[in-house]
């Protein structure tokens, strides 16, 4: 059975992983998820104004920590595929 976060969700994930990474409010965190042909997945993310950006591990972290805090699940990067159609979205393998 696959588990599937949306784009809303990574965003969350993100903006939560950043907020106690550099220990600021989830409020001053914004993230633009981002994917290209030729660089894969990454994210723009601003943390009080100062712009970094993430690679595809960075996001799978975020997301793995999302997982075991939101679900109750521990979950490891090769359990998760970043995709993209219309949106970026996440299935997370069991």
């Amino acid at each position: 059975m696959v588990q599937r976060l949306s784009m809303d969700e990574i965003v969350n994930a993100v903006c939560l992983n950043m907020a106690e990474r550099h220990e600021v409010p989830v409020e001053s965190v914004q993230v633009e998820l981002l994917y290209d042909e030729d660089q894969g997945f990454s994210a723009e993310v601003w943390v009080n104004n100062r712009s970094r950006f993430l690679v595809e591990a960075n996001l799978k972290e975020a997301i793995m920590r999302y997982m075991e805090t939101q679900y109750g699940r521990r979950v490891y990067p090769s359990q998760i595929q970043l995709d993209v159609e219309d949106e970026i979205w996440a299935d997370i393998a069991e």
